[in-house]
């Protein structure tokens, strides 16, 4: 079925599996499925056991993990995490639609959710197919002004080449650019999550594949959203684990 959004926003379901009444056992999914995951468990297995266990819509599922990570991970992002203000006269090579879609995401009221490794991530699925809807240029504007305010030297866009009208988004950043005088630099390739993952320039993204092998990144999107989109919805599911969890856990472990 063609994707026919004009918005980037809520699921319908969304009013009702992200209620403030879900949001505790959500945040005990995500300390569960983060123990697990930190003792070895693989992330499938892990994520149906926490899944079962809450009785988890899918789209819930979707969100416990991705809020979710080890011990290990966590720290290791941490470690490799730069401060914004280190982009100053510097490269930053941003994740095109991973940054996009959430920037997106929390102009249409979309779920944001706030991950236990800091990042800010949305539900928003491309699906193999690009679609412009009535936030996309908002959001370019947003990320562009933020952007500049950073004092880069440049940016450098990578876009999925596979993912189909990625050249009309190109087209889209391009022509923004040029009418603010912004420095970029936009790139379709087929593979941008190994372009990003080995570069030693300061990288863009929240995906979680590219960050556990990247040497330097910055939580752009999260930034962006707390400083220029106050209305976001976002659901904050990484809280301190609670003792009940912990206990429940060991005694299964």
């Amino acid at each position: 079925m063609p994707d026919k959004r004009a918005h980037r926003g809520p699921h319908p379901d969304d009013a009702r599996l992200f209620a403030p009444e879900q949001w505790p056992h959500l945040c005990e999914a995500v300390h569960d499925l983060s123990w697990l995951l930190s003792h070895g468990y693989a992330s499938a297995s892990a994520l149906k056991i926490v899944g079962d266990r809450y009785q988890l819509d899918q789209r819930q599922r979707n969100a416990v993990s991705r809020c979710s990570c080890s011990d290990a991970a966590r720290d290791a992002r941490r470690r490799s995490q730069v401060d914004l203000v280190d982009l100053v006269g510097k490269t930053l090579l941003v994740d095109g639609y991973n940054v996009l879609t959430s920037i997106e995401a929390a102009l249409a009221g979309g779920v944001v959710l706030s991950a236990r490794d800091g990042c800010f991530r949305d539900l928003a699925s491309i699906h193999g197919t690009w679609r412009k809807v009535q936030e996309t240029i908002p959001a370019v504007e947003l990320l562009g002004t933020f952007l500049q305010q950073l004092q880069l030297k440049n940016a450098v866009w990578y876009l999925d080449s596979p993912v189909s009208n990625s050249g009309r988004l190109k087209t889209i950043l391009r022509e923004i650019a040029a009418s603010h005088g912004w420095a970029w630099e936009i790139n379709l390739v087929r593979d941008p999550d190994r372009i990003l993952a080995e570069s030693d320039e300061l990288i863009a993204t929240a995906d979680s594949a590219v960050l556990d092998r990247c040497q330097r990144w910055v939580n752009l999107a999260r930034a962006v959203i707390e400083r220029m989109i106050p209305q976001a919805r976002v659901i904050e599911l990484s809280g301190p684990l609670p003792e009940t969890s912990k206990d429940r856990l060991s005694r299964h472990g």
